[in-house]
């Protein structure tokens, strides 16, 4: 039992470290797409809109085999020679590639929510576009997406479990093995669930405060 645990916890620590880099990564790539949706270039715009409806109609576990298995076969043809992507690499940029699409939605609507006015005053001011884009936008962008962005860490949390099905050794696939060997499905996916739970938990309580401590920042401001 005791090394089944372990076994769990270290499944548990690799969850969230797939978590936090496909959230990372995809929060940039979706702020990239948000920002090219809002280009005055047409073909960027229905360019990136093309890939953002692509990767959400497509279901998640086809983007994950499509990575892991296609393109280890497709570069393996490419360079005459065996190419191996690691599970965690493939996990890591689908979640990313999944995240980023529903993101850029959330980054889009956050900087529509950006009163014309404010953007007017600081060009009044003298700010050049960059200035605009990092001290105006970028930081009220970031407030109004943050629930938003909460909503899809909580998504992305559960969504980590199908790298099961490509023997990276998540929480989900450490309890399948314990209970597997022990015949005691019950216990090791009620322990997971309670885990999957706690970071839940935790995770929802830390985007609560923030929001609250940006929200009293803007009324200071």
């Amino acid at each position: 039992m005791n090394g089944y645990l372990w076994q769990m916890l270290l499944g548990t620590v690799l969850t969230l470290q797939l978590a936090l880099s496909a959230f990372v990564i995809g929060s940039l790539l979706g702020l990239f797409a948000a920002f090219l949706e809002a280009s005055s270039n047409r073909f960027l715009r229905r360019l990136t809109s093309f890939f953002i409806f692509i990767l959400r109609a497509l279901p998640e576990i086809l983007i994950l085999f499509f990575i892991y298995f296609g393109l280890t076969t497709g570069l393996s043809e490419i360079s005459q020679g065996y190419i191996n992507i690691s599970p965690f690499i493939a996990g890591c940029s689908t979640l990313s590639l999944i995240f980023s699409a529903y993101a850029s939605q959330v980054f889009r609507s956050a900087f529509l929510s950006i009163h014309e006015g404010q953007l007017h005053a600081a060009q009044a001011f003298g700010f050049t576009t960059a200035q605009v884009f990092l001290k105006i936008k970028i930081p009220q962008a970031f407030r109004h997406a943050l629930p938003g962005l909460g909503n899809l860490w909580l998504v992305l949390i559960k969504d980590t479990a199908i790298v099961t099905l490509i023997g990276l050794s998540d929480l989900m696939n450490q309890a399948r093995m314990a209970a597997a060997s022990t015949q005691d499905p019950f216990t090791f996916y009620f322990i997971a669930a309670c885990i999957y739970l706690l970071i839940t938990t935790i995770s929802q309580t830390m985007f609560s405060l923030y929001g609250k401590h940006l929200s009293q920042g803007q009324r200071h401001d």
